[in-house]
């Protein structure tokens, strides 16, 4: 079978779906698949009902879950005979397009920014864009791109789908670049990273906010501080329903300190699914201000349940 990608995100409790029209044969759950550089078997197969089935035929929309990673929109999914053949796909595609990426990084990044700085032109905030949605990650970069001008021009040198790895601090790092997360969140190693390499990492739910932020960065405006001072993590252990206070997750301290009052991100799988405040931290019955890394403690958001 063969189709085409419409569109991929990473779901917050299904990890990566593309999107799928089926263009010729029939996918089947337990084919293994290629799309673009990653692969995968079927796991399940969605139609835009929302219910699960066994297989599309042509000219069919699904959600294909049960790959490794989001591919891109456009790019085509093809189902293989074996393992090792999407596997060897994969990865020669992975090369070319490490290989192509390379090639304009280094051309824009190193002899574009020389010959820019030489003749006084133009100067040039680059920028690297992780995002939930391969919708997102493309309005997003043709956004920035408008914003140039003939004496400053943001530059996107890499966008991709997921959250922020250690790699795309690197990068940042190497050209001097801002990293932008929306709706994603960086890893830990990433956030070590970015700390001893002294990247800026900023987050946003709302694509209007990076635009004008960028564009305050270009006018010399936006001072290179962070907005945000990271306090710590937890791990939700068990959810409670306690009658008259509603839900209440039971928690371990992983890094850091947990603070009351303190502004919280709940995550899954790398994905932003709610942004509020703490309004209850508890150890055992007792209220307390803050709770340190090791240690079990109750919390309970502002107006959200889920």
């Amino acid at each position: 079978a063969e189709g085409a990608i419409i569109e991929a995100k990473l779901d917050k409790g299904r990890g990566p779906v593309a999107t799928v029209l089926v263009q010729r044969g029939t996918v089947k759950t337990g084919d293994i698949v290629v799309a673009g550089s990653e692969w995968g078997r079927v796991r399940a197969l969605v139609n835009e009902r929302g219910e699960s089935v066994k297989s599309a035929g042509p000219a069919v929309p699904v959600e294909v879950l049960g790959l490794t990673g989001t591919p891109e929109a456009g790019d085509d999914l093809t189902v293989v005979e074996s393992e090792a053949r999407a596997r060897e796909i994969v990865e020669y595609r992975s090369r070319k397009r490490r290989e192509a990426r390379t090639q304009v990084t280094s051309r824009t990044t190193l002899d574009q920014l020389l010959k820019d700085r030489k003749d006084g032109e133009r100067k040039i905030l680059p920028i690297v864009v992780k995002a939930d949605v391969q919708g997102s990650v493309e309005a997003i970069s043709a956004a920035l791109q408008q914003l140039s001008t003939d004496e400053v021009a943001a530059q996107v040198l890499q966008a991709n789908v997921g959250g922020i790895t250690e790699s795309d601090v690197i990068l940042a790092h190497a050209s001097g670049a801002v990293l932008i997360g929306f709706n994603v969140r960086a890893h830990a190693e990433a956030r070590d990273r970015a700390r001893r390499d002294g990247v800026e990492i900023r987050y946003y739910n709302i694509i209007y906010n990076i635009i004008d932020d960028v564009k305050a960065a270009m006018s010399g405006l936006l001072s290179p501080t962070l907005r945000e001072t990271f306090l710590g993590n937890a791990e939700i252990l068990e959810v409670f329903n306690i009658s008259k206070v509603g839900k209440v997750a039971g928690c371990r301290v992983t890094e850091g300190v947990v603070r009351r009052g303190a502004r919280v991100r709940l995550i899954r799988d790398k994905i932003v699914i709610h942004e509020g405040k703490l309004s209850t931290l508890k150890r055992f019955k007792d209220e307390v201000k803050e709770v340190q890394t090791g240690y079990e403690c109750g919390m309970a958001f502002e107006n959200y349940q889920n």
